[in-house]
């Protein structure tokens, strides 16, 4: 009888503790626990706000977009990506409290703003904001639109009814980097920020790419905050607390610069990807440019479909929240039968992986000036002139003969490794062993010595044998008339 009841109490207490907390496992953090009875207001509230319809969308929103055409892991969501931020965010905040003590109400804004900033990104994410930057949709920009869904609507509403009026408004503000700010603010943007400490794990874990590993359990470790001077070029204006680094995590922040920097060659502007991303963006720019000209019907597209209701009312954010890859995804076969060539050819294109061959101009370009990379100024400034006249060439030459459809897709791009020149929030500050702080470039040669990483391709048509003639006699021509 005994064993009995004391076996029922164990399980009454399983029960009572399970319903006390939801669980996530994540391939990352593994379990994420959300505390959602009790005295723990924050994480029960935003437990809710993940159940509203804008978080639950970001399931369906790719953190790599295309990347996957590359590295078929890399299927992961910016639902997984915004829990997992929300998660390192609690561990930065382990590191704030030391010197800062508990600040209940800023912590719970951090914690929130972490949480819920992603929430604007649209389809294919960075692609989509590219056709937004060509066609002036406003909605199309992914912090405009999570300024807004974090103000008005269902996430609002939680975060004033459960955490105080106004406190939506502030969380909005935190993201958008406006209002006082404290060191709380470096959990959500700095340069070791949670975004970041979450995503190049988990775009590292996804990928399978073994580059651009980091130390995070000694960086975590190392973690200081100090008051930095703020101001403009030598003027002093006040003070900041933030992130620094003690000095034995030297070498882990070196890794952590070049991790990130790795990121980019291998994953973000992967050839394929980048490829992908282009096709897309002028399948889009058609699709709205048609659907504004009364030509939806040459798009294959129903008139209720989420892209032509979004082409046609772009200020529509509840219109903006039915856009997501799987919509994309879904509407590619309507598409590829369209009236219209390009529509019909670049969808048919992305639904089979069918995509245009690259031309990595830059690596042609600098293999004729400067065959050994020594990196001489001279040598720099004739691969910079060359490639910025074959870029233009090209595009001379596709706007004369193209029709319908783009025959050759230019990629121009630019990533540096560190940026320095942002005063001392933008940069990584170590501790020396006086108690001062001096920039990471000073105590390591490694970062100091890297530069920019930059690309200049071109995309064709492999049956397009023209225009891969094309591309090859433009790029010798210039480099002839550069030397």
């Amino acid at each position: 009888m005994f064993a009995n009841q004391l076996w029922s109490t164990d399980k009454e207490s399983r029960i009572q503790f399970n319903m006390a907390q939801q669980r996530i496992r994540d391939p990352l953090h593994n379990l994420i626990e959300f505390k959602v009875t009790g005295d723990d207001e924050l994480e029960r509230t935003l437990w809710r706000v993940i159940q509203t319809r804008p978080f639950q969308r970001l399931r369906r929103i790719k953190q790599l977009g295309f990347s996957d055409f590359v590295y078929p892991g890399a299927s992961h969501s910016r639902f997984a990506h915004s829990i997992g931020v929300f998660h390192t965010a609690r561990q930065l905040m382990d590191v704030v409290r030391t010197v800062d003590g508990r600040s209940e109400t800023r912590e719970n804004r951090a914690l929130a703003a972490a949480l819920v900033h992603d929430l604007g990104h649209g389809p294919f994410s960075h692609a989509f904001e590219t056709v937004g930057k060509r066609l002036g949709l406003k909605l199309a920009d992914h912090e405009h639109v999570s300024d807004l869904l974090i103000r008005q609507g269902q996430v609002a509403d939680i975060l004033n009814n459960e955490l105080g009026s106004g406190f939506a408004i502030d969380v909005a503000d935190m993201v958008k980097k406006e209002g006082r700010v404290t060191v709380h603010n470096a959990v959500v943007s700095s340069q070791f920020d949670a975004d970041r400490l979450d995503y190049m794990r988990r775009d590292r874990l996804m990928t399978g790419t073994q580059h651009a590993a980091i130390d995070f359990a000694w960086l975590i470790a190392n973690l200081e905050i100090a008051s930095l001077p703020t101001g403009v070029d030598d003027e002093q204006t006040g003070t900041v607390d933030t992130f620094v680094i003690g000095p034995k995590a030297i070498h882990a922040a070196e890794a952590y610069v070049l991790g990130l920097f790795q990121l980019y060659p291998t994953v973000y502007f992967h050839k394929t990807t980048r490829g992908a991303e282009k096709l897309f963006t002028e399948l889009l720019v058609r699709i709205v440019t048609l659907a504004k000209n009364d030509s939806a019907a040459q798009t294959g597209l129903p008139d209720r479909h989420a892209l032509i209701k979004f082409a046609i009312n772009p200020d529509d954010l509840d219109i903006v929240l039915c856009l997501d890859d799987a919509v994309i995804w879904g509407a590619l076969s309507l598409m590829s039968e369209a009236k219209d060539p390009l529509v019909s050819q670049f969808a048919t294109r992305l639904r089979d992986r069918k995509l245009y061959k690259c031309v990595d101009v830059r690596a042609r370009v600098s293999h004729e000036f400067d065959p050994e990379s020594k990196g001489e100024a001279e040598h720099l400034a004739k691969i910079e002139t060359c490639c910025a006249r074959v870029n233009e060439k090209l595009t001379e030459w596709t706007k004369a003969n193209s029709e319908d459809i783009h025959r050759v897709l230019i990629d121009e791009a630019e990533r540096s490794p560190y940026k320095d020149d942002v005063g001392s929030l933008g940069r990584i500050n170590v501790r020396t062993d006086g108690n001062n702080f001096v920039d990471l470039k000073q105590r390591s040669r490694v970062v100091a010595s890297l530069s920019d990483f930059k690309l200049s391709r071109a995309y064709h048509d492999c049956n397009d044998v023209d225009a891969g003639k094309t591309i090859d006699s433009i790029i010798e021509g210039e480099v002839e008339a550069c030397r």
